[in-house]
């Protein structure tokens, strides 16, 4: 062999081994790419769940609100009902007190009351005869 075959087949060497490794670093460089074009679909996806999640949470802290608020409202009715049913005690008790007194101030006249006998509640006959 002579020596510019060996040369020859030196430089090929060498063409392949950097073809190769330009073959190497561009695979290399297009792997590196669709892995961000993947990471970059992986943020965006995350960034939709993200605002999907945000929303969510929303209307939970919104139904949970409500659900509060109804239950206050349950418990301020409750609270009147309880009001309203206490003053009506208090009121049948007054009734009843002024009802009793109502009654023994008429038993009382009648005691009083010379013209009423004490069986019938009726008036005497000297009365009638007035």
């Amino acid at each position: 062999m002579s020596a510019g075959a060996i040369i020859a087949i030196v430089v090929g060497v060498v063409v392949v081994i950097v073809l190769l490794a330009l073959l190497s670093r561009a695979a290399r460089g297009r792997r590196l790419e669709g892995r961000r074009e993947q990471a970059a679909e992986l943020r965006s996806d995350a960034a939709d769940r993200g605002v999907i999640a945000e929303r969510e949470r929303a209307l939970a802290d919104e139904q949970a609100a409500l659900g509060r608020q109804a239950e206050a409202e349950a418990e301020q009715k409750a609270a009147v009902a309880r009001r309203h049913a206490a003053d009506a005690q208090q009121q049948a008790q007054v009734a009843e007190h002024e009802e009793r007194s109502v009654q023994e101030k008429h038993a009382e006249a009648r005691e009083v009351d010379p013209d009423v006998t004490d069986d019938a509640g009726e008036e005497t006959d000297a009365k009638r005869r007035d």
